[in-house]
């Protein structure tokens, strides 16, 4: 199938529309993180960096640590970037551009987002390392790709009873990790989580400054679900659109959150940069092990 010039956008030197990267620029592990000047605090790790570029939000670069060549790209804030970071990702690796089509070998990537994230259990502590080993979606990426085959449906069925959830929000949907990363990357010093995925970080999550919630109880029936000793631990913006967009496209994902807060206790780290300099660090060892 020859895919129009509409869908894939390239620029005139050939790179694809948003990100501004060639199949060239990426290596098949890729480190995901919100924050565009994190990419830095990642690669300064780093033994060489052979590639660097921004645009907009995504700021890229490549280099080698340890012998292993590793992407990082920043994706902004929020599913919606998700969703253009992934998609184009993935273009750039099992679409060829000269002939617009889909390859008929595909390649699978192994991305790796380092995030911040705060808790809704008491016991979570601050500054931990957490993994996402399931998410769920708050937000409506998923909804507009054929995507019932990689839904936990049980579970986000549970969690709609189980809050009452609002009709005019968008369906929870809810997504597991990849098992192989998730046994890669775990270790003594990470605690496994179910992470909920939000569309905002103040009234979504509960936060209220001058505008009232719809539900001003939800944080704390987020925090008392149980589905089979499955609870909800932690709150934050990407997850789950990570995790199904690589289910769906092939790829394998983990989630890595920095825990900087705890919502259950209103405390908030004392440290917050060092706490994640040191997630990063974790991850790049466990990476390059």
């Amino acid at each position: 199938m020859h895919i129009p010039e509409s869908e894939l956008i390239l620029n005139q030197d050939g790179s694809i529309y948003h990100l501004n990267l060639r199949p060239e620029h990426i290596a098949n592990t890729i480190i995901t993180v919100g924050d565009p000047d994190r990419v830095e605090d990642v690669t300064k790790h780093f033994d060489l960096i052979e590639f660097k570029i921004q645009k907009r939000e995504f700021h890229t670069q490549t280099g080698v640590i340890n012998g292993k060549r590793i992407t990082v790209i920043s994706t902004g804030i929020g599913t919606d970037n998700i969703d253009i970071v992934f998609n184009e990702l993935d273009a750039l690796v099992n679409i060829n551009f000269k002939e617009r089509k889909i390859k008929d070998k595909l390649t699978q990537l192994e991305f790796i987002r380092i995030g911040t994230s705060g808790a809704i259990q008491k016991d979570i502590p601050i500054d931990s390392f957490l993994i996402s080993e399931y998410a769920v979606g708050f937000d409506s990426l998923l909804h507009f790709y054929d995507n019932e085959f990689i839904q936990h449906k049980a579970v986000s069925e549970a969690l709609v009873n189980h809050t009452n959830w609002f009709e005019d929000k968008s369906s929870p949907y809810v997504v597991s990790c990849d098992l192989d990363l998730l046994e890669k990357m775990d270790s003594d010093k990470t605690i496994r989580g179910f992470t909920a995925t939000n569309v905002g970080f103040y009234g979504p999550q509960g936060r209220v400054l001058r505008l009232k919630t719809q539900d001003e109880n939800m944080n704390d029936k987020l925090a008392s679900f149980n589905h089979n000793s499955l609870k909800l631990t932690n709150l934050e913006m990407e997850t789950a659109g990570i995790y199904g967009m690589s289910k769906l496209l092939g790829h394998k994902a983990i989630s890595m959150n920095a825990i900087l807060a705890n919502r259950a206790t209103e405390s908030f780290s004392r440290n917050p940069r060092q706490t994640v300099d040191d997630l990063i660090v974790y991850a790049l060892n466990k990476l390059t092990e």
